[in-house]
């Protein structure tokens, strides 16, 4: 029976992975089932389920995104208008990229946009803000030219919903979509978390403990700023009621034709473990023919991940409470739904012996505006290491994630693509880029563009 063998595989990977609790939902044939595992909180247990809270992070994009193409149909938005149509007030740090940036830019991460502006703290730290800050936030690229995931990206779209409907942009999203599908254990806030059986996360430390993660995932007190591009907490059975909406005609609340618009192929990318595309916000895969959807979410010791394959009325969730190895558990559990339910074979990739003088083309730091990446070699392998940055941990009076430390990675045949073959980002690909003369310029790692820095001498 599926729900057994889905129940001893997850009880089996946690075990291998060291999680304290996760919860797994599949949507197959019809038929909704879940497995459970473990406890809320190693400190204060209680028995996780698929009503248990975790925190979504990124894949709060997916509800974001919705409402917005929402908007889009009730014509009350253009997807190809500057998004300063909608906020006028907006700079940036490049006056002609302002005036450029559309709504689609956003919303499949063209925008030229960095990562984030790192939350110090101070002063107004509403979405209203948060576009008054903007102008701090470094452009890696002309808007349109390139796909570089960023989540200041998604939080200014969820200013440009605020402005069109006058309210909150959390009464906004209720409106637009959590009320009308249902949706009533998907909120934010920690108001709202905390009256419902929640997970904590958890991230190990160097000795191998798993240690309570504070503060708990982006639910920062008096901070709204995040909760565009990740401020969601939901469960394993409501992420199933979204992908069924997903699946659906739009149940009222989106048009069919525009909730299918959302699958399409806006951008390609390039050598990503996230998807071969971007659609609206949608990851996009191709699954051995099949045509797939999905998006991932790492928070402070948490990981979620959703997957939506339309034409087979299929979708897998999977919420976890541990960092970093929740996110190869995550991994490896839609990697055996996708077998056991639609008969499809992960792709394995194997990389290239180790050549010094290609490991020495790519060796140095690299960064985006919170982290560093360094790649290094000791002659015999290639390793990259990532974290965040020093400066920004020591300024925080918060705990933040451990860093990756330093983990093989190697080549794959043809060039500059690469995939890390251990650790907690084992699986994840990318590729480095080059300027006119072939001399390495920044590695794309997990969607984001890290500029080189410091080049080997």
């Amino acid at each position: 029976m599926l729900q057994d063998k889905l129940s001893e595989f997850v009880k089996a990977q946690a075990a291998k992975f060291g999680v304290p609790g996760a919860a797994v939902g599949v949507l197959s044939d019809g038929r909704e089932i879940y497995a459970s595992h473990g406890v809320t909180s190693l400190s204060n247990p209680m028995p996780v389920d698929e009503r248990t809270l975790f925190p979504l992070a990124s894949v709060s994009k997916t509800f974001t995104a919705t409402a917005l193409m929402r908007l889009v149909a009730e014509g009350k938005v253009d997807l190809h208008a500057p998004v300063r149509r909608y906020v006028p007030e907006l700079e940036l740090a490049d006056e002609q990229a302002a005036a450029q940036i559309t709504v689609l830019n956003l919303l499949n991460h063209t925008s030229g946009l960095d990562w984030n502006l790192i939350d110090d703290g101070e002063g107004d730290r509403s979405l209203a803000g948060l576009v008054a800050k903007l102008p701090r936030l470094p452009l890696i690229a002309p808007p349109g030219t390139r796909a570089s995931y960023s989540q200041a990206g998604y939080n200014l779209t969820g200013r440009i919903i605020e402005k069109v409907t006058n309210l909150p942009f959390e009464q906004a999203m209720a409106s637009l979509v959590l009320e009308p599908l249902g949706l009533t254990d998907t909120v934010y806030g920690l108001s709202e978390v905390m009256v419902r059986k929640f997970a904590v996360g958890h991230n190990r430390g160097d000795d191998g403990e798993l240690r309570p993660a504070r503060p708990w995932a982006a639910f920062k007190e008096g901070a709204r700023a995040d909760n565009p591009g990740g401020g969601l907490a939901s469960t394993a059975s409501d992420l199933l009621r979204w992908a069924r909406f997903h699946l659906g005609d739009g149940q009222g609340v989106l048009p069919t034709a525009e909730l299918h618009r959302m699958r399409k192929q806006t951008v390609g990318l390039r050598a990503s473990t996230l998807g071969d595309g971007f659609g609206i916000c949608w990851f996009l895969h191709d699954l051995d023919g099949l045509h797939a959807i999905g998006h991932g979410g790492s928070g402070n010791g948490q990981f979620a991940e959703l997957l939506i394959v339309p034409e087979r009325d299929f979708s897998v969730v999977c919420l976890v409470n541990a960092g970093p190895d929740g996110y190869p558990f995550n991994q490896s559990v839609v990697r055996w739904a996708l077998e056991h339910c639609l008969g499809v074979l992960e792709k394995t990739v194997e990389p290239v012996p180790y050549d010094e003088a290609q490991a020495q083309q790519v060796v140095g730091r690299y960064e985006i505006d919170a982290m560093n990446l360094d790649i290094a070699t000791d002659g015999t392998r290639l390793t990259l290491a990532v974290g965040i940055k020093p400066e920004i941990r020591g300024a925080s009076d918060e705990e933040m994630p451990p860093d990756h430390p330093a983990a093989d990675i190697g080549f794959l045949p043809g060039g500059d693509e690469y995939v890390v073959t251990e650790g907690g980002l084992k699986g994840q690909r990318g590729y480095f880029s080059r300027d006119v003369d072939g001399t390495v310029t920044g590695v794309d790692l997990a969607g984001r563009l890290f500029h080189r820095i410091t080049p080997a001498s």
